[in-house]
C-alpha cells in the first residue's frame, strides 16, 4: 500500500442488530488500510496493560485508534485536525508510557 514495511489490513463491518427493521439486510462495509504497526502486536500489549474492561474493548480501541490516526496523519494539514494534533500527540505519549 504505502511502503513495503507497511502492514495491510481488511476490515468488514456488518450490522447484526438495529432499531430499523432493515438493519440485518444492509450490506457489509469493507475497507483495506495500511499501517506501519502490527496491530495484532499492539492488541497483545494492550491486553497485558489491562487498561480496558474486556478483550473486546481492547480490540475495538486498537483498531479504531490505528485507523483514525492513519487518516489524521495523511491529512495533517487539514483544518479539521490542526487543533486536535497536539492533544492527540500528548495522548499517544501517555498511552505509550503506560
Amino acid at each position: 500500500m504505502e511502503h513495503k514495511d507497511t502492514y495491510t489490513y481488511h476490515v468488514s463491518l456488518c450490522m447484526t442488530e438495529g432499531k430499523e427493521s432493515y438493519a440485518e439486510a444492509l450490506p457489509p462495509i469493507e475497507t483495506d488500510f495500511g499501517n506501519h504497526d502490527n496491530i495484532y502486536h499492539i492488541i497483545e500489549k494492550l491486553k497485558e496493560k489491562e487498561l480496558f474492561n474486556s478483550e473486546e474493548e481492547v480490540k475495538q480501541f486498537a483498531i479504531g485508534l490505528k485507523m483514525f490516526s492513519g487518516v489524521m496523519l495523511r491529512n495533517k494539514n487539514s483544518d479539521l485536525f490542526r487543533d486536535f494534533q497536539p492533544t492527540f500527540v500528548a495522548f499517544m505519549k501517555k498511552l505509550k508510557g503506560r
